[in-house]
């Protein structure tokens, strides 16, 4: 069982919610050891699964909990989206069942959105807090229909827990629709616990997986991404995780009561 890291990395990623912060106050420890991280000439990014809002948001909560953080700094599944789109279908017709932050991203990016199912090319599938019958007709026909779209999610999550036990159905809860009803199957996932949240993070640095550490408070998505991607990773104890829930497939992973246990001596 790993205990702590006994070196420092290029380059240190991170989970949001439940690891840096929890709801609105950062987490015991949490803004000293990223600071000291950065001091120390590391990259330090962050990550996350949700498409409804920008980096610059992110940024400016980091920013605001005494963390300088640029736009740059944060990966979500937007950057990703548009990121897999460029690399593999840079020429596609899309439509996409989700808010605006995403959909201003794609117009951005170039893509053409259109609601024509004889015209679309890929079905993106996101936390849409306005979807619809009609959405889910579009999606169909272009997918069942005309059979000339694939089907893509931003991010495979179930539900956005909230505070006190609520949720809301997240991307998972439409792609299911979707793939229930047009019997077609969704072909690529952006989001945790896919490994193109790290790639999209590491494109263009030049740093190794092997020089990268991964923390989050995850099993299931921050941390399996991780090792999926070949890369080190901690779980810290502050969020959905705890000592109890680890398992024999995770031995490797170092255990972190918080970030503050983050630091190597």
């Amino acid at each position: 069982m790993k205990q702590l890291p006994s070196h420092l990395y290029k380059a240190y990623f991170f989970d949001l919610d439940g690891t840096v912060y929890l709801g609105d106050e950062p987490l015991p420890g949490a803004v000293s050891t990223v600071r000291a991280l950065k001091d120390a000439g590391a990259l330090v990014r962050y990550l996350s699964n949700n498409p409804t809002r920008t980096p610059r948001e992110y940024a400016e909560k980091l920013t605001r909990f005494g963390i300088p953080t640029v736009d740059d700094d944060v990966i979500t599944t937007i950057q990703t989206t548009i990121w897999w789109l460029k690399n593999n279908h840079p020429n596609a017709v899309v439509f996409p069942i989700a808010e605006a932050p995403l959909i201003d991203a794609l117009t951005r990016a170039g893509f053409r959105i259109s609601d024509d199912a004889s015209q679309i090319d890929v079905v993106i599938a996101s936390y849409d807090r306005a979807f619809t019958y009609a959405k889910l007709q579009i999606a169909f026909d272009a997918l069942f229909v005309d059979k000339r779209a694939i089907l893509i999610q931003t991010n495979p999550d179930r539900y956005c827990p909230f505070p006190g036990g609520r949720g809301e159905p997240d991307a998972g809860a439409i792609t299911a629709a979707i793939e229930v009803s047009s019997g077609v199957k969704c072909t690529a996932n952006m989001g945790k616990p896919s490994p193109s949240l790290l790639q999209a993070a590491l494109d263009g640095t030049g740093i190794s997986p092997s020089d990268c550490l991964m923390t989050g408070d995850r099993l299931a998505t921050d941390i399996q991404m991780a090792i999926d991607a070949g890369m080190d990773a901690a779980v810290v104890f502050t969020g959905e995780t705890q000592a109890s829930d680890m398992g024999d497939g995770f031995a490797g992973v170092f255990r972190l009561g918080s970030l503050v246990d983050l630091m190597c001596e």
